[in-house]
């Protein structure tokens, strides 16, 4: 491959953020195929992919330029958004949805801040989905916004630009990619909670019922989703987890965990046993979010014929929560590497989220001045948090 193109490749690979903008592009829209593509006159070349489809290309893949609508977006500079191809008067005839399968496509050119074009962020699905909206336009071209000023970035440092510039770039890109997610990904979603809690009021059709709980469901993990991101981008861009500690007491927070992760794993029992007699100097929500986060692993992992243990205790200098579940033994170089983002133990990515529920927990457990510690066994896998329990920590 061309070296120029090998840098490029490089360039986008190097940047922490690129996988997780891929995930929730393609868990935002629904696509199985997103991808940032270097594109010229003459090649288009993906750079990093993240594929759900079995679309075959990997970084350094190449398509022919000139089948592909990337090539009319870098001789326009406009972006494409095509919600049904079928549909599209302005594609339906075009050659490359019937060369590569697809029915929905979205496509965002990404242009230097010297004008110059770069490539484009670009996704597909064999599906139709409905892309042509506001907020998913937005994100788009917010992604690829951020994108290239980080090719920008590299650019700047290898040319030593000075310290305080790049705390200032570091600092917008932090406010952008917070936006992105702290708002123009939450009213969206809000819209369409309040829409099918109307709609499941007013209905009597069963059908219809159960087809405004999956949604709702959706929405809900979506929003789980947002939240482990948004936590992620703070504790990775500077501002950490924010706390909000006060004397609590948790016996009631944790048991009402509990319940809400029943209603969604009815078939599996965790047995609880609290032994809270005082308060903890700790942030509710956040220990919420924490059991959550490994309650959701103890079910996504752990054996369904066994129950989940939640254990908690405290005193007047420590609390100590274990979650314990049954399931086949960690390895222990896996065990090393539970805490760290966007690691799965397996290769079960369907049934979880991006991988960030354990490291987020972790990140709280850090923020209260604390631990949190994996071991495993044949007999079981266990998470043990233990937090100071009082003030000024």
């Amino acid at each position: 491959m061309d070296k120029d193109f090998a840098s490029d490749i490089q360039a986008i690979q190097k940047i922490d953020a690129i996988p997780s903008i891929l995930e929730v592009v393609c868990r935002t829209t629904g696509m199985g195929f997103a991808a940032v593509a270097r594109v010229t006159e003459d090649r288009w070349i993906a750079c990093a992919v993240k594929d759900d489809i079995a679309f075959g290309l990997k970084p350094g893949g190449e398509l022919k330029v000139e089948t592909t609508i990337c090539n009319e977006i870098r001789q326009s500079g406009q972006a494409v958004v095509i919600d049904h191809v079928a549909e599209d008067q302005a594609f339906c005839r075009h050659a490359a949805p019937a060369l590569y399968g697809f029915q929905s496509y979205i496509s965002m050119p990404i242009v230097r801040s010297d004008g110059s074009f770069f490539g484009t962020l670009c996704a597909i699905d064999p599906r139709p989905v409905v892309l042509n909206t506001p907020q998913t336009t937005g994100m788009f071209r917010l992604f690829a916004d951020l994108i290239a000023f980080h090719l920008d970035t590299v650019d700047r440092l290898a040319t030593s630009e000075t310290t305080l510039v790049g705390a200032n770039q570091e600092a917008e890109l932090r406010e952008q990619f917070i936006a992105v997610l702290g708002h123009d990904l939450r009213n969206p979603l809000a819209s369409i909670q309040a829409g099918t809690e109307l709609l499941t009021k007013r209905l009597r059709d069963v059908p219809a019922r159960e087809t405004l709980r999956l949604m709702q469901s959706s929405v809900w993990r979506m929003s789980a989703l947002i939240d482990d991101v948004l936590d992620f981008a703070r504790g990775r861009l500077g501002e950490g987890i924010d706390l909000n500690r006060r004397d609590t007491a948790l016996a009631p927070v944790l048991s009402q965990v509990v319940a809400e992760l029943q209603v969604t794993a009815p078939d599996r029992r965790i047995d609880c046993d609290f032994a809270l007699d005082r308060p903890v100097w700790c942030d509710p929500g956040r220990l919420a979010q924490l059991l959550s986060n490994l309650l959701a692993n103890a079910v996504t992992h752990g054996h369904a014929a066994t129950p989940i243990s939640v254990r908690a205790r405290c005193n007047e200098e420590t609390f100590e929560l274990v979650v314990a579940n049954a399931g086949d033994p960690i390895p222990a170089a896996t065990v090393e590497r539970l805490f760290q983002p966007f690691f799965r133990g397996d290769s079960r990515s369907s049934r979880q989220g991006l991988g960030l529920g354990l490291y987020i927990a972790s990140e709280i457990a850090r923020a209260h001045g604390g631990t949190l510690n994996a071991t495993s066994s044949p007999t079981a896998t266990t998470f043990t948090l233990r937090l100071p329990n009082r003030r000024g920590i």
